[in-house]
């Protein structure tokens, strides 16, 4: 069978993290959620998203295809219904499409002419930007069991301070001495040949993923997220760092999100908390203007290739586009759009030629070719996203 991941309704409500990715490979919990469903399916997916995608994330389409949401996880009970499912059939959740059986012949899906069968048990899924940290706890648990079970953990060294140590599993080549580990609220999954330098502080949940690193005396709040190749210093609660990206020196971050090769410089804060304790407000970019969350804690939303300079501080509820750089004393507005330049003062346009210049930069530091299809694609969203900059 062929599986393809498909973006689904909330795609839009998942920018600026979907402005370069399809949904499938958004990080939630330790793996990206392409990489969940590849595991429990046994096999390798592929996409439906953005057309200016799709040469990055191309569809590989075959006579039987089974097209599922991406904005899903995956479950033992969803996954015995999609691997029954017929020609001509579909998975419901509520209003909510999770799964349906297509032949490759059908340009055009009606639902009205599938057999549709009710899921009517919970999933983790994603909706909103803000699920992506809200959520993470679970996500981390499911993705600990899916990932240790029958396996046995690498050993830890006895200069390590662990508590409940079989929630924690280390897998090959990771390093940690002089360290505490506290799994009492959540699990600890350390990765392939990360790294936990000496006195750092960590309670889980935490995630942190292959050749990540904790720098020295960093201190790690649960649910947190730290993608592949990260370094992080100083203090996170509750945060998801994609990959590729650094918040090196002390700093707070929380309730946050973190594309990729985004970096945050030395001594930048976020406000998770409104001085009022009022409900917290995101841009939404379906609105074009600011809308509920109805969480009371939320902090920084920044989407991939963004970097901040040192001292920044966020207010609670920022949301910083694609390859933006802020810099400067005070507060800048609590969104930034895609490819802008400046701090509290104002912003003007960076340039796709400046910001190309220095993504080669950052990406060849980690031994990644910036390709010529990642600069269509930010080129691409350097022009959808030109009505939000302020000239």
């Amino acid at each position: 069978m062929n599986f393809i991941l498909f973006d689904g309704a909330f795609r839009n409500n998942l920018l600026p993290f979907t402005y370069t990715r399809p949904v499938a490979d958004i990080r939630f919990g330790i793996l990206t959620i392409r990489e969940k469903w590849e595991i429990v399916l046994g096999t390798t997916t592929t996409t439906v998203t953005e057309d200016y995608l799709s040469d990055k994330y191309p569809m590989v389409e075959m006579p039987n295809n089974i097209m599922i949401n991406a904005s899903f996880c995956p479950n033992d009970s969803l996954i015995n219904l999609i691997n029954k499912l017929e020609p001509n059939q579909a998975i419901f959740s509520g209003e909510n499409i999770l799964a349906f059986y297509v032949m490759e012949s059908q340009e055009v899906v009606n639902f009205d002419d599938f057999d549709i069968i009710d899921f009517a048990l919970e999933t983790l899924y994603i909706e909103h930007t803000w699920d992506i940290f809200s959520k993470n706890e679970e996500a981390i648990q499911q993705d600990f069991e899916l990932l240790t079970k029958g396996k046995q953990s690498e050993k830890i060294s006895n200069t390590v301070n662990v508590i409940n140590p079989k929630s924690v599993f280390v897998e090959k080549g990771a390093q940690i001495e002089y360290a505490t580990l506290n799994a009492s609220s959540g699990p600890i999954y350390i990765g392939k040949d990360a790294i936990i330098m000496e006195g750092s502080l960590v309670r889980g949940p935490l995630a942190l993923c292959e050749k990540a690193v904790l720098k020295m005396g960093a201190k790690i709040y649960g649910p947190t997220t730290i993608g592949p190749h990260c370094k992080v210093g100083g203090e996170l609660t509750n945060t998801v760092l994609f990959g590729y990206s650094n918040k090196g020196h002390d700093g707070f971050l929380g309730n946050s999100v973190i594309g990729e090769w985004c970096n945050i410089g030395a001594d930048s804060n976020n406000s998770n908390l409104k001085n009022n304790y009022a409900e917290v407000k995101l841009w939404d970019y379906n609105l074009e203007g600011f809308s509920k969350t109805g969480l009371q804690f939320c902090g920084l939303m920044m989407g991939d290739h963004s970097k901040c300079g040192i001292n920044t501080m966020f207010n609670t509820g920022t949301v910083v586009g694609v390859s933006a750089n802020i810099f400067g004393s005070g507060f800048p507005r609590n969104f930034i759009p895609s490819f802008s330049w400046g701090g509290h003062t104002g912003f003007k346009t960076y340039l796709t030629k400046k910001a190309f210049e220095v993504s080669k930069i950052v990406m060849a530091r980690r031994h990644v070719r910036f390709t010529e299809v990642d600069a269509s694609i930010l080129e691409h969203v350097f022009n959808i996203t030109n009505k939000f900059r302020r000239h």
